[in-house]
């Protein structure tokens, strides 16, 4: 009898398998394991061996043959913001590739974005990164829907004023619940994602959601699962993610939370559709402008679900940064607070007229994420058609574009001396420029949210959500 012992180290699968055989087979035992790992071989040689499509001319980091981009690719794991700097500063702001694992991410200037952000998503697409990104046929993280971009579009901006008074009474309920009442080491990032959660659920279904404490953990969790289970499967070639997702306990425990999410929307739905109540949050404008399937409540409730995780861990962490950076540069807590103190009514709340006048807080908020931006990257899309520039460049088929907004941030001829830390720039900026008063506006070389028809509906919440460095009793907060 003979004893094979396999191990499959070359794909990190933890699989010992014990076969007994009798050694007149053995002949076609070991060619069955020939070809079992030429076959491997040759998945393997295919998945690794593609030879990137790069557009003629334009700056590689790193060096553009095959060689140096490997190495690229693997450098970029640690110096990512490096690479980054360093084609935005050889090219002047132009054309550049920048390798990375997951290919070459075709960095392009801000003159471009305008006619880019409006190009149709079967050319142009959003969705198609963000699924590459958190491996959404596994994650299930991406939504090709257009309900809540229309929803969004439609009715949230056209109602945020009538939404903010709920979201401001949330905002205090969840601080004075979730802060402990003596002064102590708090968690900030946990903390405020707890706080983020429930005020995004305030504006998704009202009380019913926020004060739900099961939907609210299952919508913070879906992103750390989607995001733990796509990092964990990524180290696997892709003819083996199938299996592999089927065995991460992050992915199974993603199927949890849609459970979470229908346990929660559906009999709020139904309960709406029987009463004929009518109510200013997200979930009620969606039921009211779903078409055919988007009508079925287990879609909407998986849009709520996907919804969360676009609007909470973002949404959490500017004001985590704010705090970090308050916390740096104590001495702009007293003019900060007595600028919201200034803009609020009687009963201590603000209308949307409020914090547009909060010209100090929204100066620190930019600066804050101008010197630590969220994500090194932004804007990103994958160009499924060639698509020709306003510049007469065209960008090939298959290429995955993006903003090195990391670099962008600090550039000298856009930001005066961008490596000091200056909160009240921006301010500077608009007492220079009284026409931009009263306007939101993303400022020329600072992309800070998504543009275009599919922008993150993060970019609306978390823009008044920070904006409260008082308590509810009217006094100094002890938070800041």
């Amino acid at each position: 009898m003979l004893t094979i012992i396999l191990r499959s180290s070359s794909v990190h699968l933890p699989v010992f398998r014990t076969f007994q055989y009798d050694k007149s087979n053995i002949t076609t035992i070991t060619t069955l394991l020939a070809g079992i790992a030429g076959l491997i071989l040759v998945a393997l040689s295919f998945s690794s061996s593609r030879a990137p499509k790069l557009a003629p001319g334009v700056y590689v980091v790193g060096g553009d043959d095959e060689k140096s981009i490997r190495v690229s690719r693997e450098r970029f794991r640690q110096n990512a913001k490096e690479m980054l700097a360093e084609g935005y500063e050889k090219t002047g702001g132009g054309l550049s590739y920048i390798p990375s694992p997951l290919g070459e991410r075709l960095m392009i200037p801000l003159k471009h974005l305008d006619e880019l952000k409006t190009a149709p998503i079967d050319h142009v697409d959003f969705v198609a990164t963000f699924i590459e990104m958190f491996e959404g046929k596994y994650t299930t993280m991406g939504s090709r829907s257009t309900l809540h971009p229309r929803v969004v579009k439609a009715q949230l901006n056209h109602h945020l004023g009538d939404v903010m008074p709920a979201v401001q009474e949330e905002i205090i309920d969840a601080f004075r619940d979730t802060f402990p009442s003596y002064w102590t080491p708090v968690p900030v990032v946990h903390t405020l994602t707890q706080i983020v959660a429930r005020v995004s659920s305030r504006m998704f279904g009202g009380t019913a959601l926020s004060h739900n404490d099961e939907w609210v953990q299952s919508s913070i969790k879906f992103a750390i699962d989607g995001f733990i289970g796509a990092q964990t499967i990524k180290k696997y070639p892709e003819y083996l993610k199938p299996l592999v997702a089927r065995f991460v306990p992050e992915i199974r425990n993603i199927a949890n939370h849609y459970a979470a999410a229908e346990a929660a929307a559906i009999p709020l739905l139904e309960a709406r559709r029987r009463t004929g109540e009518r109510e200013m949050d997200l979930l009620y404008w969606m039921a009211e402008q779903a078409k055919d399937e988007e009508c079925d409540p287990k879609f909407l409730a998986s849009i709520l679900l996907k919804i969360s995780f676009a609007a909470i861990h973002t949404s959490a962490a500017a004001p985590a940064q704010l705090i970090y950076d308050l916390c740096e540069h104590p001495e702009f807590i007293d003019p900060l607070r007595q600028e919201a103190e200034s803009v609020v009514n009687a009963d201590g709340l603000m209308d949307k007229l409020s914090f547009l006048r909060m010209f100090k807080m929204d100066s620190f908020m930019k600066e804050s994420q101008r010197f630590n931006p969220l994500l090194l990257i932004t804007f990103e899309r994958v160009v499924h058609k060639p698509w020709t520039l306003s510049s007469g460049f065209t960008i090939p088929a298959g290429t995955t574009i993006g903003v090195p907004t990391q670099a962008i941030t600090m550039d000298p001829k856009l930001y005066p001396n961008p490596e000091v830390f200056d909160p009240f720039r921006f301010s500077k900026l608009r007492e220079e420029h009284r026409e931009l008063d009263g306007r939101a506006h993303t400022t020329c070389g600072f992309p800070r949210a998504r543009r275009g028809p599919r922008a993150c509906v993060s970019r609306l919440s978390p823009y008044h959500t920070p904006r409260r460095p008082w308590n509810s009793e009217g006094g100094r907060s002890r938070h800041f």
